[in-house]
């Protein structure tokens, strides 16, 4: 008697689906001239403004490439804090509205670069310093500090290496109130 067939199966291999992630990406950025690369500033919490000449803003501070940026963030940090930067109550903070907001404070800036995502990213330290540096300016720029000075891989490399763990939510309630009293715009 023989063995019933098995149906064959497929196998995609990690190379060949971040591949096919990368293509799926790249697809979905805007063209110049497109409808979507003309998106008013009002939208841009749906649409990111992914790299500099596709949107009406210039690629912010200490961003070599928003397009890197943008999908570093996607493929790092989007699933947890979500692609509009609202977070998930209770899991991830909310960074829409927020993110600025500690770089008014003294310890804030150190605050981010030490938060237990940051940290432990699998991101080196120069692409880590760049999407910090895009994420303050793509999901709080109205909070951004006129003298805002960009992270450096050198900084994120000291920052990362004494990260928060339990005390960093905390913190963080403790900063965005301080905040808060600053006079803040």
């Amino acid at each position: 008697m023989s063995q019933p067939r098995r149906a064959p199966t497929r196998r995609i291999s990690v190379l060949g689906a971040v591949g096919a992630l990368s293509m799926m990406l790249s697809a979905q950025l805007p063209r110049s001239g497109s409808a979507a690369a003309q998106t008013p500033a009002s939208a841009a919490a749906q649409s990111p403004p992914i790299a500099a000449g596709t949107s009406a803003l210039p690629a912010p501070a200490g961003v070599a490439n928003a397009q890197r940026a943008w999908q570093n963030w996607t493929l790092n940090c989007q699933g947890c804090h979500l692609a509009d930067g609202t977070g998930s109550v209770g899991a991830s903070p909310r960074l829409a509205g927020t993110a600025a907001k500690f770089l008014w404070v003294p310890g804030g800036r150190e605050y981010l670069g030490r938060v237990p995502g940051v940290a432990a990213s699998p991101l080196s330290n120069a692409d880590l310093a760049e999407v910090l540096n895009w994420m303050v300016w793509r999901f709080d720029r109205e909070h951004l500090p006129a003298t805002f000075q960009p992270f450096t891989a050198a900084e994120i490399g000291q920052l990362r290496a004494q990260p928060l763990r339990l005390e960093a939510s905390q913190l963080r309630r403790e900063l965005l109130k301080k905040a808060g009293e600053s006079g803040m715009p």
